[in-house]
């Protein structure tokens, strides 16, 4: 787990009006304004006609809505943005850090950005299917985490 300082308006621009996150799946958001609102990225599979082959949205298909929410006069009071690279991804990412997992013993490798009205910070985070005492996968995603915001 890596803390990341940000520069709140570029790091803004960059989650709420560029494509650059557009490929992470996104798993659950929360703004605080005047009410709180509670987005869960997890795909209602009923609703669709032809079964979606993820099992969550992807940050492209909310981030205008949740972009929505936040935008006004006012900046939010806190909000909290939990991302993950996308399933699909795992595998080249696995491949290309040279690690022994298969991408389906892997839960999640995550960013979790939190604004508290005063500065944005993410947070690191993996999750495993099953337990293990090797550490790599952390590092390697903190590794890559910090590749990317550069």
């Amino acid at each position: 787990m890596t803390v990341l300082d940000l520069n709140a308006k570029t790091s803004m621009s960059q989650l709420l009006l560029k494509d650059t996150f557009h490929g992470f799946a996104f798993i659950e958001g929360e703004v605080t304004t005047f009410n709180k609102f509670h987005i869960d990225g997890q795909l209602r599979k009923e609703f669709f006609d032809e079964e979606p082959s993820q099992e969550y949205s992807l940050w492209k298909d909310v981030q205008e809505y949740f972009f929505s929410v936040i935008r006004g006069k006012r900046t939010p009071l806190s909000f909290k943005l939990i991302l993950s690279l996308a399933r699909e991804d795992f595998p080249a990412f696995l491949k290309g850090c040279g690690l022994p997992y298969r991408p389906e013993e892997v839960q999640g490798l995550y960013l979790n950005f939190r604004y508290d009205g005063k500065g944005l910070q993410c947070v690191t985070g993996t999750s495993m299917r099953t337990f293990t005492m090797d550490r790599g996968l952390d590092q390697e995603w903190d590794s890559y985490v910090g590749r990317f915001f550069s």
